[in-house]
This record gives C-alpha cells, sequence and structure tokens, in this order.
C-alpha cells in the first residue's frame, strides 16, 4: 500500500494548497479542514441539500442475480441452513461448489441504460440520485485501481459509477455514492476452508479471512467488534478516495458500522472530501449513521426510520420502496405511493430528506411497480412541490391521530396517515398545511391546532387560502375551534392535498 500513501499525502497537500489560494468558496472565505471533530464540525448543511428533500439510490450488483431473499444473499448463502442457503443448494448447488463469484459472470446488465434511469429519477421528482458505491458484498461498481473486482473488468464491464455520475448531473440532479463495504470485514464467513470465500486467491472480493468473530450485527453496538486490521482499513479508505478523485459526488452515504474504522481514518477522510470538493468550489455533504460521527460533522441518517418532532439540524432517512428487500428479488412486497408520499410529506415537516432505494433487476430493466410509484410521486410533486422543495419546518410539524415512531427502524411501526392527520412546511410568510388524505364524505377540513387564539395563529392573520392543483376559490373561517376549509367539488389528486396559506 506505499503508492496509495504517498498519493494521498500529496493529494492533501495540493488539496490544501489549493484551498488557500482560492481564499473564497460560495461567496466567503473559509479555512481548510484539519482532521480533527472540531474542524471539520465548521462544515455547513449546504442550501442545495437542505432544499432537497427528495433523493434516489438503488442496490444493484451481483445479488440481483438470484433474486433471492435480499442484498444479504452473498453473505447468507454461506450459512448453513439459511433460506438463502437452501435456496442455493436447491438452484445452484452447494456454495462449495458454485461460490458467489461465480454469479458473475451472469450479471451482465445488458439493458443498462443510465440515462433512461437519470430522466426516471428527474420525473419522479428526486433532486438527488446515485448508486450503491460498493455493497457489503466487495464488488466495486467503478472503474477501479484499487479493487481489481470491479464493474469495468467483470460483470457488466461498464463504468456504472461514472456514467450514471454523468446522466444524473445531465438531467440537472446531485450525485450521490453510497458505501456500505466496512461490512466486508466479517461478512463472509470464514472458518470452512472449502469454501472459496477462504481461499485468500479471492481475498480482493471476500476481504481478509477473519478471526473470531467480527460480524455481530444485532449486538455490535453494545459488544466490540474486532477491530480491522490496518490493511482491510488501507484498502477502504483508498477506494472512497478514488471515487472523490474520480466522480467528486455531491453527497456520500455511509452506512452503518462505521465507527469500526479507526478514528484517524475517519477524520482524514472527512477532511479530505471536504477540501477537495471546497478547491472545486464544490458544495457537498456526507450522511452517517447511529454514533459514527459527531453530529455536528455530517448529516445524521435513520434508516428505515423517523423523528418524532422537528430537530433543528437537518437530517435524512434512508428507506427503500419494497418491504422485505433492498434488492430486487423475485416476489417483491412494495409500498403503496399513498405510503411513500406520507412518509415524504412526514419527514420534510421535521426538518429531514427521503432517500428512497428502488430495485433494478441484473439485467438493468427497472421493474414496472417501481417506475409506476416513482412517476406517480413526480406527477404528486409536480403540483404540490413548492410545499416540499426549499421549505423549512413551521412553529410545529402537524397535528392528528397517527402516531409516528421515532429512531431507526421504526418505520414498520408507523400506520398509514389518514384524512384527519396534518403536516406543516413553510416558506417566508407562506404556511403550507399538507392533508394526508381526502376526507369522505364531509365538506370541509378542520385544522384544530391552527385556532385564533394566537398559539400558532393569531385572528387576522391568515391573508387567503388556496387549493395547490385547484383553480376553485376557497370559504374559509377562523375562529377559537380551529382553521375551517371549505373543500371544492373535485379533489385535485389521488393523494395528499396541500392548502397554501398567505399570511400577514
Amino acid at each position: 500500500m506505499k503508492t496509495p500513501c504517498t498519493r494521498r499525502t500529496f493529494l492533501q497537500a495540493a488539496t490544501a494548497a489549493a484551498a488557500a489560494l482560492s481564499g473564497a468558496s460560495f461567496g466567503r472565505a473559509r479555512p481548510a479542514y484539519e482532521p480533527t471533530w472540531e474542524s471539520l464540525s465548521k462544515h455547513p448543511v449546504p442550501g442545495w441539500f437542505a432544499d432537497s428533500k427528495f433523493g434516489i439510490f438503488f442496490h444493484w450488483g451481483i445479488y440481483t442475480v438470484p433474486a433471492f431473499d435480499s442484498e444479504w444473499y452473498s453473505r447468507n448463502m454461506y450459512i448453513e441452513g439459511h433460506r438463502a442457503n437452501q435456496y442455493h443448494k436447491l438452484v445452484y448447488g452447494p456454495p462449495a461448489k458454485f461460490g458467489y463469484k461465480d454469479f458473475l459472470p451472469m450479471f451482465r446488465g445488458e439493458k443498462f441504460n443510465p440515462e433512461e434511469w437519470a430522466l426516471l429519477f428527474r420525473k419522479a421528482g428526486a433532486r438527488f440520485a446515485g448508486p450503491v458505491t460498493e455493497h457489503a458484498d466487495g464488488f466495486s461498481m467503478w472503474d477501479s485501481k484499487v479493487n481489481e473486482w470491479n464493474a469495468v473488468r467483470m460483470g457488466p464491464r461498464r463504468d456504472v459509477v461514472g456514467e450514471l455520475s454523468r446522466a444524473i448531473r445531465n438531467e440537472g440532479m446531485k450525485f450521490l455514492s453510497t458505501f456500505h463495504h466496512q461490512w466486508l470485514w466479517g461478512w463472509y464467513p470464514t472458518v470452512d476452508k472449502t469454501l472459496d470465500a477462504s481461499d485468500p486467491k479471492y481475498s480482493g472480493l471476500y476481504g481478509p479471512p477473519a478471526s473470531g468473530s467480527p460480524f455481530n450485527y444485532h449486538g455490535y453496538r453494545t459488544h466490540p467488534l474486532i477491530p480491522p486490521p490496518q490493511d482491510f482499513q488501507d484498502i477502504w479508505q483508498a477506494k472512497v478516495k478514488e471515487v472523490i478523485d474520480k466522480y467528486h459526488p455531491d453527497h456520500i452515504y455511509f452506512d452503518s458500522r462505521l465507527e469500526i474504522i479507526d478514528e484517524r481514518r475517519r477524520t482524514d477522510l472527512l477532511a479530505y472530501y471536504y477540501n477537495q470538493s471546497q478547491a472545486r468550489n464544490q458544495e457537498v455533504t456526507l450522511s452517517y449513521k447511529q454514533d459514527a460521527l459527531p453530529a455536528d460533522t455530517a448529516i445524521l441518517d435513520l434508516e428505515c426510520g423517523r423523528q418524532a418532532g422537528i430537530t433543528p439540524r437537518p437530517w435524512m432517512t434512508d428507506d427503500v420502496i419494497d418491504w422485505t428487500s433492498w434488492c430486487y428479488v423475485q416476489k417483491p412486497d412494495y409500498k403503496s405511493t399513498n405510503r411513500l408520499i406520507g412518509q415524504l410529506i412526514d419527514i420534510v415537516s421535521k426538518n429531514g430528506t427521503l432517500l428512497l432505494d428502488i430495485n433494478p433487476a441484473s439485467d438493468g430493466v427497472m421493474p414496472e411497480p417501481t417506475v409506476e410509484r416513482l412517476l406517480a410521486i413526480g406527477e404528486w410533486l409536480r403540483v404540490n412541490g413548492e410545499a416540499i422543495y426549499g421549505t423549512r419546518p413551521w412553529k410545529t410539524y402537524g397535528e392528528g391521530p397517527t402516531l409516528v415512531q421515532s429512531g431507526e427502524f421504526s418505520e414498520t411501526k408507523t400506520s398509514d396517515f389518514t384524512a384527519d392527520d396534518f403536516r406543516f412546511t413553510s416558506r417566508w410568510k407562506t404556511l403550507y398545511a399538507i392533508a394526508c388524505g381526502w376526507p369522505q364524505g364531509r365538506a370541509e377540513v378542520s385544522i384544530k391546532s391552527l385556532n385564533s387564539n394566537g398559539k400558532l395563529l393569531a385572528k387576522g392573520e391568515i391573508e387567503n387560502i388556496s387549493l395547490l392543483g385547484s383553480d376553485e376559490k376557497l370559504a374559509w373561517n377562523h375562529d377559537s375551534e380551529g382553521l375551517k376549509i371549505t373543500l371544492p367539488g373535485q379533489k385535485p389528486g389521488d393523494y395528499a392535498f396541500v392548502f397554501k396559506i398567505l399570511l400577514t
């Protein structure tokens, strides 16, 4: 690893010099970032991220070939007795005869069209998008000199990350890269020496043999992990820096388990990314999960979760379009469009951003149910997007009977919203009251928290109310019981609808 270390040192010095000479970024001078938490905490949340509210990413890799179980197939196929192991034996034979690497010739992506994907993401209303750049399976989806097991040399034989970065930016969106490869340490079982995952010849894909039991998913936050060796961490770090240098992502997402990487490497990597982007006059963000980074150095990401209330700092949720898997599987269980739009509204009302994972098949075809949902979300945003993009939380996030469970992995504990659930967003002197459903058999809606007692809105503070997507003039009454709005004769859409309230 002498060459990457030398190259890294040179690039760090060059970046620091370029940043010092530039003297200004986006209209104001900022110092180069040092690899310390104190210095990194000065990195601001860029306006584009605070305004974007909705992004898309996708798990597309070797694991989409068997399309069974989940994106964990690469690991679970080696776990004796696991349903993926049983399926693998039935369809492909014993893992000792047909290992994960043997799927590579079948992962061709022959119908992969990055321009079509990027156009779909834009039509869906996403403001940033990008691929899982490397999952836990050790296969790099870019043209890598660090890892010979990559999508240019094998599988699709295309620079998936590079092609998507161009296509996504050409559609006017920011480019996202997600990294999950810290999970590679201990991902594959290496006790059984008959398995290819134990063969040093394939360690570039499967990672080095991990002694003991470093992989402990359910208890890894309370039971210390055996830390990865330095050569593993060298490669882990070099992969991320290579993507930064080649593709300049606007947002880097790290999956959980980042804390197993040495602190000095985490601070070095953040400083490298922030300094490189500053030298290019590029505003960037980085997200983390759980407590892997100090809260003020990057964006907190709650996996499959929400916040119970408004947070002072922007945050993000990454969640999936399928209830059961983050990648394409043979029998998906799709969430409804109504569910996805309601989730987006709730998250935005609390100062968050939704990053939605979708599921292209191994040949590069986007499943029709996914396309249908994305286009429906995009159509809803076309009409109601002014209540989402560029907004900020109001005095309170909303009202209604549906309880939202807070924290990561809480999404399954939160029910779909009803017509009595409202969420609020704001922009300058405009309040958006978003009704999460159309009331059946009622001629008006009543928003109780917007009563005239002055706690949230005073009498005479409302200048006008309109309904996005409707040309009808609305009648309304503001009193001590709430804000009562007469509904138009026809609803303007199939999902949530937005009252635009102009304030004096």
